[in-house]
């Protein structure tokens, strides 16, 4: 399987069930659509949530929109969510509680059973997980390389800080539990995802604007969200400025020009500059790149 890590600036969740939301999903301009079988879902609506799936996955993926399904944990409902989920339409499922390198492991192995039972490639469905255990976090760096499906991994903000006994999240409550998160993602080579502020906050977007930027400024990929004003704060706080680009591209000219003439040191706009900043100047102009093509 290929390890080119995906564009996921902005996560949003969608109830499966909502057909007036799933029709005007790929209008939001998320990077993805989260189709959801958990906490969005009573237990009663589960089996006509199932059914949905698929129609749902494919109104939004014809449309260009990538498609992940968030299953639910237990084990019982987890194997059906699964059955229903795994289809050409869907790229990825979004895991909710994982606990252990097994656990991933165990899901990894039934889903790719499905792919080859219904003719599609093996290794197609990636994987998003949620960090939302204590558990969880301890294990976080055995998950993290788990699975080559595995192409992203966040802390679940809701659920871990009610795990924790916490009776309010606050903006920077959760700050080292999402760097430990981070470490790793980074460690695996896979995408770190989420912020430290609460998901539900939906009233005061200054105040989601800067949980979202503080995890930037972290080094955070994107971020999940459940309303559609998020989505276009998560796409500008996790892509480039114009102010970055500009100074990224012509600090690589003038690092690649100091290279080619073997030059041994390189001054920028009167800072040295070497490997890793350099390095970061390139990730930043391949972003750009990559967005420039989804748009």
């Amino acid at each position: 399987m290929s390890r080119a890590l995906p564009l996921w600036r902005s996560l949003l969740y969608v109830p499966v069930t909502n057909q007036r939301f799933i029709e005007k999903a790929t209008a939001r301009g998320a990077d993805v659509i989260k189709l959801d079988l958990e906490d969005s879902i009573p237990p009663a609506e589960k089996p006509a949530a199932r059914a949905a799936v698929r129609d749902a996955a494919r109104l939004i993926s014809d449309a260009g929109t990538e498609v992940l399904v968030r299953i639910n944990r237990p084990w019982r409902m987890a194997s059906l969510d699964l059955e229903a989920a795994v289809w050409p339409e869907v790229s990825g499922l979004c895991l909710p509680k994982l606990e252990s390198a097994d656990h991933l492991g165990f899901l990894d192995e039934i889903v790719e059973e499905l792919e080859r039972e219904r003719d599609m490639t093996v290794g197609s469905i990636r994987f998003m997980g949620l960090i939302e255990t204590p558990r969880g976090l301890n294990n976080v760096r055995e998950i993290a390389k788990a699975s080559p499906r595995l192409m992203g991994l966040s802390l679940g903000q809701e659920d871990y800080s009610a795990a924790l006994g916490m009776p309010s999240l606050g903006p920077e409550d959760l700050l080292e539990d999402m760097r430990l998160v981070q470490r790793a993602a980074r460690e695996a080579d896979i995408l770190p995802l989420g912020y430290a502020g609460s998901i539900a906050e939906i009233t005061d977007m200054d105040a989601f604007r800067g949980s979202a930027k503080r995890a930037r400024a972290l080094g955070m990929e994107g971020g999940s969200c459940i309303h559609p004003a998020q989505v276009p704060i998560l796409n500008e706080v996790f892509s480039p400025r114009p102010d970055e680009i500009e100074m990224a591209e012509a600090m690589v000219a003038a690092y690649d020009d100091a290279m080619a003439k073997g030059l041994g040191a390189v001054s920028f706009r009167g800072k040295m500059i070497d490997v890793p900043v350099v390095e970061r100047a390139r990730r930043v102009l391949v972003l750009h790149d990559r967005i420039a093509a989804r748009s």
